[in-house]
């Protein structure tokens, strides 16, 4: 089966079918482009046209293309007329009972070779295709927005689609200029399944406290992501992003891993929406519309780019550990510790990653709180120091850290020095169980994990969904490969991102942090 070239409709002229008629458009269908509003498909291509002329404008495009691509898109003022289609691309509203009552329409006007795509984000494509005379050629094929720029095609098989009809539009995107993954239709696919924790850690520290919205934003921009969890949920929209975390809550059968958060519910509840209400966890200028530029980075920790502050005084300094992080804490220290004529030690057998500081401990995360850590090691001079994932750091990379409540007055105060001596933007956190970075990626790594085990995607699709779809710094499956603390395989990250989850598992006693089934097998095949 070959889609390309094929006479294409596309259902519904929003921003996505739009997205998707021009797509087509500009590569050789001839589109016809339906909405049950009358009008909406005209207006559709008419925007399309003013978009293509400013990309001729700027030479982005050749006015030849432009002009043909606008062509081929023809508005249609009822399903009728484009019985040729021989794909159907529906981009209507989220709603099942709307989506299954189109494609049987459908069924009664196109032919029986028709391919039927859904663009749902997070419906079952299994459940669109109930009733159908025809459920094997129904299959998902999720764009993300916009359209025309964002690469990912998220390819959706249903427990009907036919094996022939998921490949054709496979290889559909890739002849678009996308890159498709395939994936299982199971609550949100794989890049909102996957992407959950990523604003359900930075929900959960903010209902303990333990932290504020631009410290936390602050820290993962500093491990790569574009843009914080809070300023991201500002920017989607708290009541979009409430909502699917609640489907996929209820899909899901209630399972606590994916339970809704409180703080968000009441901000949902306020009409605190994010940007387009003028206020989330931000303020923004514009008023309710949303408009203008937002105060989102203020209280965020300032990048320092200026050379590492003198660390406070020491008479002994060791490097404990091995592996990335222990040769980049060794660098730093040597270059802080010039200045007074001597360096650190080191000690690479060490069964713990950081600095000893005469008879403290500043020590990279490992899930527990400094408060646990401190009691474990009998030293009540304990803080912990978050994971920095980009390494070499930037100058002034902000970083969290938590000193243990048993640590003394002298030790508390020459934390931040430390962290600043050896080149990062310290930032305080209440003494949280894998303060930031840590545990959002442990459990990032952990839900692609369950993904992977119950064949929703491959390693590889996952990594490439992520990245691509929501533009993260690497895919679940390449920081678990780092992660280790020799840089090593897999194997030996899933053995550090276990005890990270059985860390917090053992904190807050709940389903939340259980460990998928996928990691042990790796940690078990590593050893």
């Amino acid at each position: 089966m070959d889609l390309r070239n094929t006479p294409v409709l596309v259902v519904g002229a929003g921003i996505m079918g739009a997205g998707i008629a021009q797509v087509a458009a500009q590569a050789g269908h001839a589109v016809k482009l339906y909405d049950t509003r009358a009008g909406a498909a005209a207006e559709a291509k008419a925007k399309l046209a003013a978009t293509l002329e400013g990309l001729v404008a700027k030479g982005r495009l050749e006015a030849a293309a432009a002009a043909a691509a606008v062509a081929r898109i023809v508005p249609v003022s009822a399903l009728g007329e484009a019985a040729d289609a021989q794909l159907v691309v529906e981009a209507v509203v989220e709603k099942l009972d709307v989506k299954r009552g189109l494609f049987r329409e459908l069924e009664g006007i196109v032919a029986p070779s028709c391919v039927l795509a859904t663009n749902t984000s997070s419906i079952s494509v299994t459940a669109i295709a109930n009733g159908l005379a025809h459920p094997g050629r129904l299959a998902g094929m999720h764009f993300f927005n916009p359209v025309p720029l964002m690469k990912l095609v998220e390819v959706v098989s249903g427990l009907q689609t036919d094996a022939g009809v998921a490949a054709a539009i496979f290889e559909l995107a890739k002849a678009w200029g996308k890159v498709p993954v395939h994936a299982k239709s199971t609550p949100g696919f794989i890049v909102n399944r996957i992407a959950r924790p990523y604003y359900a850690e930075a929900l959960a520290l903010l209902l303990e406290r333990a932290a504020e919205p631009a410290a936390l934003d602050a820290c993962l921009k500093a491990a790569g992501f574009r843009m914080g969890p809070c300023e991201l949920m500002d920017l989607i929209g708290h009541d979009t992003n409430f909502a699917v975390t609640q489907s996929v809550y209820e899909a899901n059968f209630f399972d606590k891993r994916y339970q809704p958060s409180l703080v968000q519910r009441e901000m949902v509840d306020g009409g605190l929406l994010g940007r387009k209400s003028g206020r989330g966890f931000y303020r923004y200028g514009g008023g309710a519309g949303g408009g203008g530029a937002g105060d989102g980075a203020a209280g965020a920790p300032a990048a320092d780019t200026a050379a590492p502050a003198a660390p406070p005084g020491a008479h002994e300094v060791t490097v404990h550990g091995d592996g990335p992080i222990a040769e980049l804490l060794e660098a730093a220290a040597t270059q802080a510790l010039a200045g007074h004529g001597w360096g650190p030690a080191r000690d690479r057998g060490s069964a713990w990653t950081g600095l000893r500081i005469d008879g403290a401990r500043l020590m990279l995360s490992d899930g527990r709180t400094a408060q646990q850590v401190a009691a474990a090691m009998a030293v009540a001079d304990v803080a912990l120091f978050d994971r920095p994932l980009v390494l070499p750091p930037p100058p002034g990379t902000a970083l969290a850290f938590a000193v243990a409540p048993q640590a003394g007055d002298a030790w508390r105060a020459q934390v931040p020095g430390w962290l600043a001596a050896l080149g990062f933007t310290p930032v305080p956190l209440a003494d949280s169980p894998g303060l930031v970075v840590t545990r959002t990626v442990a459990m990032l790594v952990n839900e692609a994990a369950d993904a992977v085990l119950q064949g929703v995607c491959t390693p590889a699709g996952a990594d490439a969904a992520m990245k691509l779809g929501v533009a993260y710094p690497a895919g679940p499956f390449e920081w678990l490969a780092r992660w280790s603390p020799g840089g090593a395989a897999a194997g030996g990250g899933a053995a550090a991102v276990i005890g990270v989850l059985e860390a917090l598992d053992a904190h807050y006693r709940g389903e939340r942090y259980r460990v998928s089934p996928w990691l042990r097998r790796q940690q078990a095949a590593a050893q």
